[in-house]
């Protein structure tokens, strides 16, 4: 039994950046992305004799993480494609340290990084996580199609209209020479 203890936590250590975007991005309550970070876990260690090797295990544990999102947000009656209210609570993880002076444009990019965050941050749950699994995960339109189970066709036309009122966003939202 330690042996399969210690396996799966080299599993989850393999997993859980993916796992914790795809959970940060449609789940709005820290608390909830606690419990469904457990949940997914715990579904993943039960059925993973049923893992077919058919896609990586890191990419089967995401489509539970998706899976489990979208039951949740359902259970919650929260719309999906959907964002209910304004903002949602913000951990700062990046917080800058320096013991020197710090370089404009390093200020300026961490700006415009800070107001992009904010920005895909307001996008319904699913266009969050498919915008982060494609722009941050680098993942490839095939391996997006494995997590969600959505046709290839329907992450394209998502992803665009995330772009798209992403591009609006910023446009209504900042002067030009902010962004």
């Amino acid at each position: 039994m330690i042996n399969d203890a210690t396996a799966f936590r080299q599993i989850v250590a393999r997993s859980e950046r993916m796992t914790a975007q795809i959970i940060y991005k449609m789940i709005p309550d820290t608390e909830d992305r606690r419990d469904l970070a457990q949940d997914i876990y715990l579904k993943a260690f039960r059925n993973l004799a049923n893992f077919k090797h058919e896609s990586k295990l890191s990419t089967w544990i995401c489509q539970i993480a998706y899976n489990t999102c979208i039951d949740h947000l359902r259970k919650k009656k929260i719309r999906p494609l959907f964002r209910e209210d304004g903002a949602f609570e913000e951990d700062d993880k990046e917080a800058f340290v320096s013991t020197g002076p710090i370089p404009d444009n390093l200020v300026m990019k961490k700006e415009l990084a800070g107001i992009l965050k904010t920005e895909i941050d307001k996008l319904p749950p699913v266009y969050r996580t498919l915008v982060t699994l494609f722009h941050t995960e680098e993942l490839s339109y095939d391996e997006i199609q494995e997590i969600t189970a959505l046709p290839a066709g329907t992450i394209k036309s998502y992803l665009s209209r995330a772009r798209k009122k992403l591009r609006d966003n910023l446009l209504m939202n900042y002067k030009k020479g902010d962004i």
